[in-house]
């Protein structure tokens, strides 16, 4: 009989929970959409960026027809002043916010577990000085120094050849996201790190000759990705909800550019007229944060042998 691998064991676990399975069909249809939407839009006769005067009044840009301007040929309605397209921004919106969420949990999971496994397996003053670091990095405030700094580092951003305007938003969104989420899963795996340094099989590695770096990528982080991945799948959720905060707070994407963390400060001036434009983005964002934080618990679960089934 064939023994199955790892993977093998956890999907067939993940099958047999139904509402795990559902959350990734949903988070596999987002980023299909993200990926396609702005590509297949315009030929769907979808743009973000057009203006639908006719959509709108002539005295204060109120939609024509209720419920924000809902119809056939705006089927999420339009946006107050300018007759915008909802359906088009939030197909626009979800590209922006999953580069921004998956390249920055990218980000973070490389530089924390790379940095996690050189302070656990170096010890001594090594451990202290990177320990140290990280509880420097934790003290900042993060929401102040990422206000403080917005055009400052948007600006240097811009010297290195990044475009003006969104694309070097983004990349500082992507950059100050890294930065400080690092050190959180760092101290995990410097955990773990410690806990096997010492088991027999890096020991034997260490008997036989093998370099630090073989050791440390090759005995030692096969055994780490449990964690790791766990960490991620609730990592993501989190970003894409740090996004949407800074977006709001007025340091993401420059207008006509918009993002769902946009769309709901936009839709806050607009709230007692047309309530439905902070619930259509604040839905659409609320589904995706808990399919992430639904399919982050199954997958732990699934690969804990220690849970009841």
């Amino acid at each position: 009989m064939v023994g199955r691998s790892l993977r093998q064991i956890v999907w067939a676990r993940l099958r047999r929970d139904r509402l795990a399975m559902v959350c990734l069909f949903v988070l596999i249809a987002y980023y299909l959409i993200g990926i396609f939407g702005p590509i297949l839009g315009p030929s769907l006769g979808l743009d973000p960026y057009a203006f639908d005067r006719d959509s709108i009044s002539n005295q204060g840009g109120r939609p024509v027809l209720p419920n924000g301007g809902i119809s056939g040929e705006h089927p999420l309605g339009v946006e107050w002043g300018t007759g915008r397209d909802l359906l088009s921004q939030l197909l626009w919106g979800l590209r922006i916010s999953l580069v921004v969420a998956t390249t920055a949990t990218l980000l973070t999971v490389t530089i924390g577990v790379v940095i996690g496994i050189v302070a656990g397996y170096a010890g001594g003053w090594v451990d202290l000085l990177i320990g140290r670091f990280m509880d420097l990095v934790l003290a900042f405030p993060f929401i102040l120094i990422v206000l403080a700094l917005s055009n400052v580092l948007t600006d240097r951003i811009i010297a290195f050849g990044v475009p003006p305007g969104t694309p070097s938003r983004i990349v500082y969104l992507i950059l100050v996201i890294s930065v400080f989420g690092w050190p959180y899963l760092a101290r995990i795996v410097r955990g773990q790190v410690i806990s096997l340094r010492e088991r027999e099989f890096v020991e034997a590695a260490v008997a036989m000759g093998s370099s630090r770096r073989r050791i440390l990528f090759t005995e030692i982080l096969p055994n780490l990705w449990a964690p790791i991945i766990v960490y991620t799948t609730l990592l993501l959720p989190a970003y894409v909800g740090f996004e949407a905060a800074l977006s709001f707070l007025g340091v993401g994407v420059i207008p006509p550019d918009t993002t769902f963390g946009a769309m709901l400060a936009n839709s806050v001036n607009y709230f007692v007229q047309v309530p439905i434009y902070l619930f259509i983005p604040g839905t659409i964002l609320a589904i995706l944060v808990v399919s992430f934080n639904l399919l982050g618990d199954a997958l732990r679960d699934a690969l804990d042998p220690r849970v009841t089934r």
